[in-house]
């Protein structure tokens, strides 16, 4: 019995931790804040009262993706990425999705990941809105070099991915250009819960895959 509780409580630290890591990881580098301070919620108020006058891209990272339709993962991100329009609307909002074809991905016929999110979106889910195509793109550091043109002209940036990953894209996008991640804001690719067995090794995953990014204290968030 003592060892069964003591693995119930262990799981449940793990699940706590995995919760709270991929949280704080969906927040950093965003200017959405997160402070209780007077001026951060006059601050919230102002950008609510501006949303409509503004215009805002929804960036989705691709993931690897051989078959000849978007894959588990992607249709999340494409699922997440639509979220992220709904709940906190633009005057104008372009969906962009970004990735090119995953190597040795034959049976997808060359198709570019960029490619076949949008066609989850807008065949299956039937979104109407504007999209975007950057299907050049192998890794995520070409992710943010191939948007780049296409976030110019807006007010707002999301960045859609699993927080671990979208975060490293933020990064890269503050390395680019300092000028454009002055623009980012939080997308709606973390909900309390969702994921919830899965966190745990998301967490471990992200670690391993932000730590040659230590070195900027930024990576560790808020």
């Amino acid at each position: 019995m003592r060892r069964r509780t003591r693995l119930v409580i262990a799981g449940g630290v793990a699940l706590a931790w995995g919760e709270w890591l991929n949280w704080r990881w969906s927040r950093a580098l965003t200017g959405s804040g997160g402070g209780d301070s007077e001026a951060d919620a006059e601050a919230e108020a102002e950008t609510e009262a501006q949303s409509e006058a503004e215009t805002e891209a929804v960036v989705v990272l691709g993931f690897q993706n051989p078959q000849a339709t978007a894959n588990f993962i992607n249709r999340w991100r494409v699922r997440a990425g639509i979220r992220s329009i709904a709940a906190d609307p633009a005057r104008d909002t372009r969906l962009i999705f970004s990735g090119g074809a995953t190597s040795g991905g034959a049976t997808s016929g060359g198709a570019a990941e960029a490619r076949l999110m949008a066609d989850y979106a807008q065949g299956v889910l039937a979104f109407d809105g504007a999209v975007l195509l950057e299907d050049k793109s192998a890794t995520t550091w070409e992710n943010i070099t191939n948007v780049i043109p296409l976030l110019e002209d807006v007010d707002r940036i999301k960045i859609v991915s699993q927080p671990a990953h979208a975060l490293k894209a933020r990064l890269y996008l503050r390395r680019q250009r300092p000028d454009l991640a002055e623009r980012l804001v939080c997308a709606d690719d973390y909900r309390p819960g969702e994921w919830l067995v899965a966190k745990p090794l998301l967490a471990l995953y992200g670690l391993w895959k932000l730590r040659g990014l230590q070195g900027d204290r930024t990576v560790e968030g808020h």
